[in-house]
């Protein structure tokens, strides 16, 4: 059996803010939680097998009924779409903008 879900909560510098993000502890982290920015490394999370490397940039934020808050991100540089759910530190200002705004459709 493949498995789908690579557990890795590490540190990084942020490739759209420069801000240094710590571990989120009690998940992955895959954005930061300052400018909700990601990189596209993974082709199932945590497997770090895609080639792409670029910024993942946050378009949306939708809302399920299990998960809650979903950030949807979009490659800016080969344009492949993401979802993520929002942390507990994330940049609650940020997620509110994506609510109302929506203005980054894919």
């Amino acid at each position: 059996m493949i498995r789908k879900f690579t557990e890795i909560d590490e540190e990084f510098i942020c490739e759209n803010c420069n801000k240094k993000v710590g571990k989120l502890g009690y998940s992955c982290r895959n954005h930061c939680p300052f400018c909700l920015h990601s990189k596209h490394v993974d082709i199932n999370p945590g497997d770090r097998a895609e080639h792409c490397h670029g910024i993942l940039e946050p378009v949306r934020v939708e809302i399920d009924g299990k998960k809650g808050y979903i950030i949807i991100f979009k490659c800016k540089k080969c344009g492949a779409t993401r979802r993520n759910k929002v942390a507990k530190d994330d940049n609650m200002d940020l997620i509110i903008n994506l609510t109302v705004n929506n203005s980054g459709m894919i």
